[in-house]
């Protein structure tokens, strides 16, 4: 019974532990991922809506809120100059329904 409770436990923990808080950080060594904006949608591996709130950051789904500070983010990003250097091409949406993976390939990284 400890087992299954301790189980459940971690499942619920597990969902929090996905949502897409972001740090830009200034080097491409401090980063988890690199990424690089991409001018249309369809060149892109997930579109990318930034929210107002850490509340409202998405469980990997595109929702994202950049913190103030890198002890406050899940992942670390650098945006780097050019699409061949990244690890993950976005494009920024308008509206929260437009996010989402469009590579699911790439969905790992930000795990």
């Amino acid at each position: 019974m400890k087992k299954i409770i301790l189980f459940s436990i971690l499942i619920s923990i597990s969902s929090f532990v996905n949502a897409q808080k972001v740090y830009s950080v200034d080097a491409d060594y401090k980063a988890n991922v690199k990424v690089f904006v991409v001018d249309a949608d369809y060149k892109a591996d997930l579109l990318v809506f930034k929210v107002d709130s850490d509340y409202k950051a998405g469980e990997n789904d595109g929702k994202w809120f950049f913190t103030d500070a890198d002890y406050k983010a899940k992942k670390k990003i650098y945006f780097v100059d050019a699409d061949y250097k990244a690890d993950l091409k976005i494009f920024f949406v308008d509206s929260d329904y437009k996010a989402g993976w469009k590579n699911m390939a790439k969905k790992h990284l930000l795990y």
